[in-house]
């Protein structure tokens, strides 16, 4: 089943807040997620750069950590979200703030925007995860419970749906919402990132 875009966001099995994202393409294989210290990107692989004057929804920021916090998308709402907290906005209003003035992808497909914001702390009284959606006919922002985790897709069912996220660390996260677990049903994988909280954020991705 093809389900397009996807991201994962919570606490693992061991308790470990992460976020994890993946491509799914019928368009646009071409592409890989690069890493850097506080961020992880989705760009064309050498050859394909020019894939960028076909669409302006191909290459963006996926996953940025500011602070406590990791933000994850399929799109520049990354970068927006990220600013907002920057500036002290809470995780609720910062994702439902840039997923309203953004909008779904003015694309073939309409495709909703996806994306979640998750901190670090330990205790339950000051965690927080959400997770939101906004497409041609809706948007969304739903709170992920502590101890849980929690999937969406662009194309599936589009509401926030429980998973069991058994991966540990940033590399096998990567991996795991690639094609492991829930995620094996969902066809046409092209590329992956994630990050795992530890004592503090690592970022990994996985390009097969």
């Amino acid at each position: 089943m093809y389900t397009g875009r996807i991201l994962s966001i919570g606490m693992n099995s061991e308790g470990k807040p992460f976020a994890a994202y993946r491509v799914s393409s019928r368009s646009f294989p071409n592409r890989q997620c690069l890493k850097f210290d506080e961020r992880a990107s989705v760009v064309p692989v050498e050859g394909f750069e020019k894939d960028v004057f076909k669409s302006i929804y191909i290459a963006y920021n996926c996953l940025h950590i500011v602070g406590d916090m990791a933000i994850i998308s399929n799109g520049s709402q990354t970068d927006v979200i990220a600013d907002k907290i920057a500036l002290g906005m809470n995780i609720k209003d910062a994702l439902a703030y840039s997923l309203l003035t953004m909008d779904y992808e003015k694309d073939d497909y309409n495709t909703p925007r996806i994306a979640g914001v998750v901190n670090s702390a330990e205790s339950e009284d000051e965690y927080e995860c959400y997770i939101g959606i906004v497409n041609d006919s809706k948007i969304l922002v739903e709170k992920v419970p502590y101890g849980k985790a929690a999937f969406i897709s662009t194309y599936g069912s589009q509401v926030p749906d429980p998973v069991d996220f058994t991966a540990k660390t940033a590399t096998e996260s990567a991996k795991f919402i690639f094609d492991e677990g829930t995620f094996a049903e969902y066809e046409k994988p092209v590329t992956s990132c994630a990050a795992v909280f530890d004592g503090e954020w690592t970022i990994d991705v996985y390009n097969p």
